[in-house]
């Protein structure tokens, strides 16, 4: 099979032909679709907190087929993803609806559910919440917009350039701002946020009492030292979401929440945004897409 393989951190993609992997009780998925995150990038960038031994095929998100044809997407263990063939939990399996695409299965897994079991689990919305998703344009932005709009929570948009507000709009945010352009007094329910670095600090001074920052990521430099104090002056709370870790502690609850967003996403609730497919020769203009902060929605490799 091809893989794209990461032989060293900073270092460029190779595409390569490599042996099939072993199955080791684990089911083999021709890929037809590779999510790419920006987990992914900070791999590649040597600052991931798991990092893999390199030379690695990383990829955690996939949607394909199996031997007899059946239409699936899955969450891959350890990576593999950026391949032809991936070797994948039987458990981590789910089939794809039919009326979705390949594309859509590898945008749907990871970014829905980073985006579902915050919102559902950690925290509290409905009618009359206010939500504010920092980088709504990507691909757990786009997803927090819909299901905390389809909870019928208010959604405010926060992006880094202006050409992304419009699309943040059109999936159901009432307001959307460039970051330095956000209101003063601006104060929210919750907020959501896989950014990291100083906008965290700055959204824990825009959380109303009993308000909560979930925090999902740090692509923008690591979070920085809270003290409690801060928020028990305030009452407030932040809550941290790692699906990684869930998966493998509570693989139950995950289950459940699958099932849960597989039945709204069949009522047309939400739809996953694929801002781009490229083919997998082109991986690192992939990750430079994430890196720029170019891409609105998923970026998808095609094998």
């Amino acid at each position: 099979m091809r893989a794209a393989v990461l032989a060293e951190v900073d270092g460029p993609f190779e595409l390569l032909e490599v042996p099939d992997p072993p199955s080791d009780g684990r089911v083999l998925v021709r890929v037809r679709a590779a999510g790419v995150n920006f987990a992914d990038v900070m791999v590649r960038r040597g600052v991931y907190p798991q990092m893999p031994a390199l030379p690695a095929i990383i990829g955690s998100e996939i949607a394909g087929e199996l031997e007899d044809g059946t239409r699936v997407m899955a969450l891959t263990s350890g990576g593999g993803g950026y391949a032809e063939v991936a070797a994948v939990d039987p458990a981590q399996v789910v089939v794809l609806p039919d009326n979705a695409s390949f594309a859509e299965g590898a945008s749907f897994l990871l970014t829905f559910l980073t985006a579902y079991i915050p919102l559902t689990r950690q925290v509290r919305i409905g009618p009359g919440s206010r939500v504010l998703v920092l980088a709504a344009a990507g691909g757990v932005g786009t997803a927090a917009i819909q299901l905390a709009r389809g909870f019928g929570a208010h959604v405010v948009a926060a992006v880094g350039s202006a050409a992304k507000l419009d699309a943040c709009r059109e999936l159901g945010a009432a307001e959307a701002y460039v970051y330095g352009e956000l209101p003063d007094d601006l104060r929210v329910d919750v907020i959501v946020d896989p950014v990291g670095g100083d906008l965290f600090s700055a959204g824990l001074g825009r959380l109303k009492p009993l308000g909560t920052l979930i925090a999902i990521g740090s692509a923008a430099g690591p979070w920085p030292e809270t003290n409690p104090g801060l928020l028990v002056g305030r009452n407030i709370s932040i809550a941290g979401f790692y699906l990684g870790r869930l998966l493998r502690l509570a693989p139950e609850l995950v289950g459940t929440a699958v099932g849960e967003l597989l039945g709204l996403w069949q009522t047309g609730a939400f739809r996953p945004l694929v801002g781009a497919e490229l083919p997998l020769g082109e991986v690192e203009r992939a990750h430079d897409l994430l890196e720029s902060r170019e891409s609105v929605g998923k970026v998808v490799l095609v094998p």
